[in-house]
C-alpha cells in the first residue's frame, strides 16, 4: 500500500530467451496498430486519460502504482489524467503487494498491453534484456512512449534503440518519446540532469560511485573491519547483492551504468567492451590501512574524462580508486551512490542519493512519465560530439601501488630500477612496521603515467625473487 513506503531493494527475476518468452505469453501477434492509429496527441487540455501500460509487477512497478496512487489528488490539481490500464505479470495468481488501482487489468500476456490501442505509454521494468528489448522496441514501433529502469538493455543495445527512434519519429507528427531516468543510479537525477542542465555546458569529467553494492562492502571494509568475503555476505543477506554478484563486484554493473553517462555527457557513443573495467576483489584491509595514512579511502568509481579542458581526446575506466578525504566522493558510504561531474560553466557539480529500491527507482520512471504527459521529455541523447573527439581506452593517473615482499637488501633500489625502466616516477613510499620479514607489504605513490606503463612495471616487479606477486594498484582520484 501507498502509506506503508518503506524502501527496500529491487529484485526482478531475469528470465531469458524462449522460456522467458514463454513466461510473459509472447509470440508477435498478426498486426499491431499503426503508430499514427495508435497514439493520440495529448495535452493539458485533454478530456481523455493518459493511459499506461506496465510491464513487470514486481518491485519497481509495484513502487510506481503507489506513487501514482498516492500523488492522484496532486496529480489531478495539475490537469494530469493518468490511468493504470494494464499491469502485465507472469502470475497472475500471485498476491501483490500493491493496490490495484480502479480499472486496471492485471494481465499474463505482454500482447494484451502492446496490441492495446488505448495504452499511450508502455513502462517497462520487467527486468532482463532478451524479452525487455522486444517489448521497448514493439512498443516503439507501434508509435506508444517508452519509459524503461533497463540499464543492460539501453547499454547494449543503445545504438539500435537511437535509430529507431529517429526512424519512427520521422514519420510522425507527434514524436514517440523514450524515458530511462531510472536505468542509471536509481532515483538520483543525473540523466535528466546531463540531458537539460548541461547541454550548453562542456563537461571535463565526470567521476561517480553508480553501484550501491560494491560501495557497501567497500564501506564495511573501511568502518566494521570486516574482511571482503565477509561484507559481501552481508550485502547479500541485506539485498544489496545478487546470488551471483559478479556483475558489480567485477565493475561490469558500473562499467554499462558508465557507458550510459559518457554518451549523454560527452556525446562519443563507446561500446562497454572498449572501457577498461576492474573489481573490488583486490581490495584488502591492508588498502585501507595505507589510504588512512595518505589521507584517504578506497571506492569503486566509474571514471570518463578529457586528456584537458578543450581536449580531443577522452578516458574512461572503472575501478577501485584512492580518493582524497577531500573530495566529496569520500565520504559516500553504504548502498548510496553519487556523481560528480566538473564542466567549464558550473565548475563542480554533485548528485547523492539511492541508487536502487523500490520507491527511489519508481520514483524516476514516475518522473519521466510525467516528463512525456506534460510534453517536456527530453530528447534521449542530445549531446553531439565534435567530430574530432576520440575515445581511448588507456589513460593517465597517479597511481597507488601495493607489493609484497620478502624482506632483503637493495629492494627500494630495484623498485626504482624497475619503475624507471618503464617512465615511472616515485612519488612516495610508505611501509608500516614489519610483522613477517617473510611475507611484508608497501605502497607506493606514483606520479601521472600512463595506466599502461603500470601494467607492463608491475609484471616486472612479479618476476623478481623479492616479490611475491598478488601486486595490486589502482589510480588515485
Amino acid at each position: 500500500p501507498a502509506s506503508n513506503m518503506a524502501p527496500i531493494m529491487k529484485t526482478l527475476l531475469c528470465l531469458t530467451g524462449a522460456a522467458q518468452a514463454a513466461a510473459w505469453g509472447v509470440g508477435r501477434p498478426a498486426t499491431l496498430p499503426s503508430s499514427r492509429a495508435s497514439v493520440r496527441t495529448i495535452s493539458m487540455a485533454s478530456t481523455k486519460p493518459f493511459k499506461l501500460g506496465i510491464v513487470g509487477g514486481g518491485t519497481v512497478g509495484g513502487g510506481i502504482v503507489d506513487i501514482l496512487s498516492s500523488q492522484a489528488a496532486q496529480l489531478d490539481a495539475l490537469g494530469l489524467d493518468l490511468q493504470i490500464s494494464k499491469i502485465c505479470v507472469r502470475d497472475k495468481s500471485k498476491k501483490r503487494d500493491f493496490d490495484l488501482p480502479n480499472g486496471c487489468q492485471v494481465v499474463d500476456s505482454v500482447e494484451s498491453v502492446l496490441a492495446d490501442g488505448e495504452i499511450d505509454i508502455v513502462v517497462e521494468v520487467m527486468g532482463g534484456v532478451t524479452l525487455a528489448k522486444d517489448v521497448v522496441v514493439r512498443a516503439i514501433e507501434s508509435g506508444k512512449h517508452v519509459v524503461t529502469a533497463n540499464k543492460a538493455l539501453i547499454a547494449q543495445d543503445l545504438p539500435e534503440i537511437q535509430a529507431l527512434l529517429t526512424k519512427v519519429n520521422r514519420e510522425r507528427e507527434t514524436p514517440v518519446r523514450f524515458g530511462f531516468e531510472a536505468a542509471v543510479c536509481g532515483g538520483i537525477p543525473i540523466i535528466h540532469a546531463l540531458q537539460r542542465d548541461f547541454l550548453a555546458d562542456d563537461v571535463t569529467q565526470l567521476s561517480g560511485i553508480i553501484n550501491g553494492c560494491t560501495n557497501y562492502i567497500l564501506s564495511n571494509m573501511e568502518q566494521g573491519g570486516q574482511s571482503y568475503g565477509e561484507a559481501l555476505k552481508q550485502a547479500s543477506q541485506l539485498g544489496y547483492a545478487e546470488a551471483d554478484p559478479t556483475l558489480d563486484v567485477m565493475g561490469l554493473d558500473a562499467r554499462s551504468k558508465l557507458r550510459i553517462l559518457i554518451k549523454l555527457a560527452f556525446g562519443v557513443d563507446v561500446t562497454e567492451n572498449e572501457i577498461p573495467a576492474r573489481g573490488i576483489t583486490e581490495v584488502t584491509s591492508t588498502d585501507f590501512e595505507y589510504a588512512r595514512l595518505q589521507g584517504g579511502t578506497v571506492k569503486l568509481l566509474g571514471v570518463a574524462k578529457l586528456d584537458k579542458p578543450g581536449g580531443k581526446r577522452i578516458s574512461a575506466f572503472v575501478s577501485p580508486v584512492f580518493v582524497p578525504t577531500s573530495n566529496s566522493l569520500a565520504s559516500i558510504n553504504g548502498a548510496t551512490n553519487a556523481v560528480q561531474i566538473t564542466s567549464q560553466s558550473m565548475v563542480s557539480s554533485m548528485f547523492v542519493g539511492q541508487g536502487a529500491g523500490r520507491y527511489p527507482t519508481a520514483n524516476s520512471c514516475v518522473s519521466d512519465i510525467l516528463d512525456i504527459v506534460q510534453g517536456t521529455c527530453a530528447v534521449p541523447f542530445p549531446k553531439q560530439a565534435p567530430a574530432d573527439l576520440t575515445f581511448g581506452n588507456s589513460f593517465e593517473s597517479s597511481f597507488y601501488v601495493r607489493i609484497r615482499f620478502r624482506d632483503g637488501v637493495g629492494i627500494i633500489e630495484s623498485l626504482g630500477k624497475t619503475f624507471g625502466e618503464h617512465g615511472i616516477s616515485i612519488y612516495s613510499v610508505l611501509q608500516n612496521p614489519i610483522k613477517n620479514r617473510n611475507d611484508a607489504q608497501f605502497v607506493v605513490l606514483t606520479d601521472p603515467v600512463d595506466v599502461s606503463n603500470i601494467k607492463k612495471a608491475c609484471v616486472a616487479l612479479e618476476a623478481l625473487d623479492w616479490c611475491l606477486g598478488d601486486t595490486f594498484y589502482m589510480p588515485v582520484l
